[in-house]
């Protein structure tokens, strides 16, 4: 086992006061790192997924790098998938690609279940490999969200509108909820699984989710999310939502069982506050703004930190994932600026 853990992450979770401000990135493993970009010319994200020596390197690396305070574990939301009976297939350009999509009820009573151990023994190999040996920082597991989920299944991929994910859902209201169902039930299990494995905390994406408004995901959406949440609250790592353009929905989040609320950086955090958001906040700088040079990056990010530490429970991440553009060395010099410049306060 690794010595001197470092749990600064997972005592802001839970609210508690800190030395420092943490910091992780979304998409920190892989996209902008050379090494990464290396394998990729060789192996496919399933494929690097299969192997969890390979998987455990990639997950590790931005944790070496950038002296992050938590890992995320290298895998996409689609993993479990093919597990139920989904045709996917992750197509550079494009994104997740689903050949048998889901148009009816009948399509959603064909779906099967996951037995993690059995379907996906390569991401709990990996989860092991990696907090048994290799990490001294939490490693966070994760899973797309239903409605997520969902969207990529009945459009047959990436949408801009999600019209027929709408449409399918006002329209066949009693296969939208036996597909949700399937998808929490699903969503439950392989979480559970990766918490056994070792993951030390967990984060639900549900991407996509801010195409709804407020009264459709009270109706369709948040029953379905409670019951995962809940189910998921036994097992007592922290949990943490996290959506893009879903700033609507803060509060309907803020509302479920869990102990973090990720934004994205269209809501500062000190508007999420004034709107009464108490539990730990993550985020939220614009993962553009690291394109901009450093003067103006320290400056937006010391604003984020000025709202963030106004109260415990305050975790440093960007607003959506690191693009492959971002030099390396920029994500390094934010994190040693964001635990410099928070420990001094």
């Amino acid at each position: 086992m690794v010595n001197s853990f470092n749990d600064t992450f997972l005592k802001a979770a839970r609210g508690e006061q800190t030395d420092y401000v943490p910091a992780w990135f979304m998409r920190q493993a892989g996209r902008s790192q050379p090494e990464y970009r290396k394998i990729k010319e060789k192996y496919s994200l399933f494929e690097i997924t299969h192997q969890p020596e390979l998987c455990a390197y990639v997950t590790r690396l931005p944790v070496e790098q950038y002296n992050v305070d938590a890992a995320i574990l290298y895998k996409d939301i689609m993993s479990p998938l093919p597990a139920i009976g989904v045709d996917v297939e992750i197509k550079s350009g494009i994104g997740p690609v689903i050949s048998n999509r889901i148009t009816s009820l009948a399509d959603v009573e064909k779906l099967g279940e996951i037995t993690p151990e059995e379907d996906v023994p390569y991401v709990l190999d990996t989860i092991k490999l990696l907090t048994e040996e290799q990490l001294n920082v939490p490693l966070i597991g994760f899973a797309g969200a239903p409605f997520t989920l969902a969207s990529y299944m009945i459009e047959g991929g990436p949408s801009k509108n999600y019209n027929k994910t709408k449409a399918f859902m006002y329209a066949e209201p009693k296969a939208w909820f036996a597909l949700m169902d399937k998808l929490a039930d699903m969503t439950i299990t392989y979480v559970k699984a990766q918490i056994k494995a070792g993951a030390k905390a967990v984060q639900i994406f549900d991407s996509w989710v801010g195409a709804l408004n407020v009264a459709d995901y009270r109706v369709f959406i948040k029953p379905t999310m409670n019951r995962i949440f809940s189910s998921l609250k036994e097992e007592n790592v922290p949990l943490i939502m996290f959506g893009v353009g879903a700033s609507h929905l803060a509060l309907e989040w803020h509302d479920l069982p869990l102990d973090v609320v990720g934004l994205d950086w269209r809501l500062p955090i000190s508007e999420a506050r004034a709107m009464g958001i108490t539990k730990t906040v993550q985020g939220n700088l614009d993962p553009a703004i690291l394109l901009a040079p450093w003067e103006v990056i320290e400056e937006r990010a010391k604003a984020i930190l000025d709202q963030g530490m106004a109260q415990p429970g305050y975790i440093f991440n960007l607003g959506h994932g690191v693009f492959p553009e971002v030099n390396p060395d920029v994500l390094k010099k934010l994190t040693e600026f964001i635990h410099t410049y928070s420990a001094s306060k």
